[in-house]
């Protein structure tokens, strides 16, 4: 049981919950800036988006592995996954899902009557994109939009309600997420061509997927500003928005259409440190903002 659901993990690759768990845990901190931090329990409250997050992304991952099984058989550079490999049986992985979604859905009802009504709509969401590359070029987009609900998400369980401003951290977040998920394509674009699956890559080309991806991740930068502005946010966040910048002008120098060999590194390594250096900053200034507006 305990290896089965190790290797299950090692599946979903459940350390890369860090990509967008710090955006989630922004968009719960800027909630409590502007409740004044008048909100009880709120170490509690932070506790169960982090469950709620880790067990939404877990469920949806398992989720993807399951369905793309067949095409992941069929793709060198992914028929060793666990479960083509049989490493994990389709019956333990949807056993997964379920308890994973279960997890979720637990979370959520912990946080509000509102987060608990939306979370099918929430599990919908991020389950769909598994389907998507079957029909639209448009995937890298749903699959930014899965991630992105999350700072939204973590909003409504602090305040009870959704606020328009938190909508700029949600399309950066789809931006950001759907650039680099085209990178990652970019791979397996004489794959996708020769079984008829749709990507950015295989409907433009790998080079000009390429400039579409710095494209996204520019709006990505200018999101995060307005919302920066729109919430009369510090120095530090705008630190914090020059440092994303330039992590993501690196991690697009990584990769050539002629050379994807450190894909890799762009899309693991890089990202990781975007969402985090983003979280580290926002969190320092939305603190430092409370402890100037609680001594003056």
């Amino acid at each position: 049981m305990w290896k089965r659901l190790r290797l299950t993990l090692e599946m979903i690759k459940f350390e890369h919950s860090i990509f967008a768990l710090p955006f989630a845990l922004t968009g719960g901190l800027l909630a409590f800036r502007e409740s004044r931090f008048a909100v009880p329990h709120w170490p509690w409250i932070l506790l169960w988006i982090v469950v709620a997050m880790v067990a939404a992304r877990s469920a949806a991952m398992a989720f993807n592995r399951l369905v793309d099984a067949d095409i992941d058989l069929r793709n060198p550079r992914t028929r060793n996954r666990h479960v083509p490999a049989k490493l994990v049986s389709t019956d333990f992985g949807w056993a997964f899902v379920a308890g994973a979604s279960f997890v979720f859905l637990l979370a959520a009802r912990q946080l509000n009557t509102l987060c608990f009504w939306l979370s099918p709509v929430a599990l919908a969401i991020v389950f769909s994109y598994s389907f998507t590359k079957r029909f639209t070029s448009f995937s890298h987009m749903v699959l930014g939009l899965a991630l992105g609900i999350a700072p939204a998400a973590a909003w409504i369980a602090v305040r009870g309600s959704l606020d328009w401003r938190i909508l700029f951290l949600t399309a950066a977040v789809m931006f950001w997420t759907a650039g680099f998920d085209i990178i990652y394509s970019c791979q397996d674009f004489e794959f996708d061509s020769g079984e008829g699956l749709f990507s950015m890559p295989r409907l433009m080309g790998v080079r000009r997927a390429l400039i579409l991806a710095r494209l996204l991740h520019v709006a990505m930068v200018w999101c995060l500003i307005f919302l920066g502005v729109a919430l009369q946010l510090g120095t530090l966040s705008l630190v914090g928005i020059g440092a994303v910048a330039a992590l993501l002008i690196y991690e697009h120098s990584l990769v050539k259409a002629t050379d994807l060999s450190r894909v890799d590194a762009a899309f693991f390594t890089m990202n990781g440190w975007v969402s985090v250096l983003f979280f580290c900053f926002w969190a320092a200034d939305i603190f430092l903002s409370r402890s100037y507006a609680t001594r003056y």
